[in-house]
């Protein structure tokens, strides 16, 4: 089976981190889910998931233009995508972030699944 970078969900944290972020909105399917947990550290972390009316709760709530995400690994299979990252603030590692995709026949994102911790950087 042959592996490819995830270009999907490159362009996804690239969309996300612009001023127009609500253009993610337009690479969902109709039957999307996701579940984003997003951790602090200090034992606080916020689990968002649902489908398109949660993520639009989920991108109305973010600070805009504070962080930035960047690839470190990631691959494709099939449908399936699974990107390693890091979340930097002011150039600066926060955090680390794990996210898998499954997309559909059009190439849309079917099903997300984001993990993200400062507990532990690769960097």
């Amino acid at each position: 089976m042959t592996t490819h970078t995830a270009s999907f969900l490159g362009n996804w944290f690239a969309i996300l981190d612009s001023d127009d972020a609500d253009r993610i909105l337009d690479l969902i399917s109709d039957d999307f889910s996701f579940s984003i947990l997003f951790s602090t550290g200090d034992d606080g972390a916020t689990d968002f998931h649902g489908g398109r009316p949660e993520l639009e709760g989920y991108l109305a709530q973010r600070s805009v233009g504070v962080r930035t995400h960047h690839r470190l690994t990631a691959s494709t299979v099939g449908q399936d995508e699974l990107f390693l990252g890091e979340v930097r603030r002011s150039g600066v590692p926060e955090a680390t972030f794990v996210a898998s995709a499954r997309l559909d026949d059009e190439g849309r994102v079917r099903r997300l699944l984001i993990g993200r911790s400062p507990a532990v950087l690769f960097t």
